[in-house]
């Protein structure tokens, strides 16, 4: 007996599991896997133009053993009609042995021209093939920096944490001192603006936005800043050291960040953090917004 639903029972929600693996990460490999690609498609056409010249120079140097025979029976021809002409204009032995003597110069310093042209193709056979051999070197040398380059990567990840910002958003990779901001920036997944802020009265410029820096608890390793952007002031009040504050500006579609490393009396150092290439123009005004 089969059984039909009930239209009036609602039917239970299915449970999506997304992947706990960021995007940028996928497009990293992505990246990654081109870039490997595009090296090894350069370095197949360098090797076909070696190839291409090795035939070259084989066929060149056809073509000389062919006018090398040529010639050479040129040469037989021109004797014959020589020894033909001196029986007829009735030549002394001496003035045939100095015309039999020209012709054997003559023919000396052909096969002279013969043999060195016979070592420049083959100086040349030798080049095109010393430098198919540097192209085979090169392709493995690139495979071991393709490979040594993930490795590194990898590397600098593992040094790397992740966590979610104070507007429960996850964050990127977060450093925790000058060092690993060199590594993020090297990384180039977002635009990376180091900063030491001092307790002012006036907003200090840091990348696209200003911010200002207000309070500093140094026995909580708390502090609190005013961030300006978009003709607004946002209040970042009691934050924690390492931990990521976020905000969103016009025209981004994921948030900014700033971190706070290091926090002493005063002052407090750290970097913003933006999507790539993002931009915002500074502030002309303030307008209180309440604090995160």
């Amino acid at each position: 007996m089969s059984l039909t639903p009930n239209p009036n029972i609602p039917a239970e929600p299915q449970i999506v599991e997304t992947s706990s693996l960021p995007r940028w990460v996928l497009l990293l490999f992505v990246v990654a896997f081109a870039l490997v690609g595009y090296l090894f498609y350069t370095n197949y056409n360098d090797r076909q133009s070696a190839r291409a010249a090795l035939d070259a120079a084989d066929k060149k140097a056809q073509a000389v053993d062919a006018e090398f025979a040529k010639t050479n029976a040129r040469i037989a021809e021109l004797q014959a009609k020589l020894d033909v002409t001196s029986q007829k204009l009735g030549l002394t032995q001496d003035e045939l042995a100095r015309a039999r003597g020209l012709a054997q110069s003559i023919k000396k310093d052909q096969l002279q021209s013969d043999e060195q042209l016979r070592q420049q193709i083959g100086a040349v056979q030798a080049d095109t093939t010393t430098k198919f051999g540097q192209v085979t070197t090169e392709i493995s040398t690139t495979k071991s920096d393709v490979a040594a380059t993930k490795a590194d990567l990898e590397s600098t990840k593992s040094k790397l944490q992740s966590t979610v910002g104070d507007l429960g958003v996850q964050s990127g990779l977060i450093a925790r001192n000058h060092d690993e901001v060199e590594e993020l920036k090297r990384l180039g997944e977002r635009d990376i603006f180091e900063f030491s802020l001092k307790k002012e009265k006036t907003p200090q410029h840091v990348g696209p936005i200003q911010v200002l820096l207000r309070k500093t608890d140094t026995k909580h390793y708390k502090y609190t800043v005013d961030v300006v952007a978009d003709d607004k002031n946002i209040e970042k009040k009691d934050k924690t050291v390492g931990e990521p504050i976020q905000f969103y500006v016009r025209g981004a579609r994921a948030p900014y960040e700033i971190v706070v490393f290091d926090l002493g009396k005063d002052q407090a150092k750290g970097y913003l953090s933006t999507p790539k290439s993002a931009s915002a123009a500074p502030p002309a005004g303030k307008t209180n917004t309440p604090g995160n």
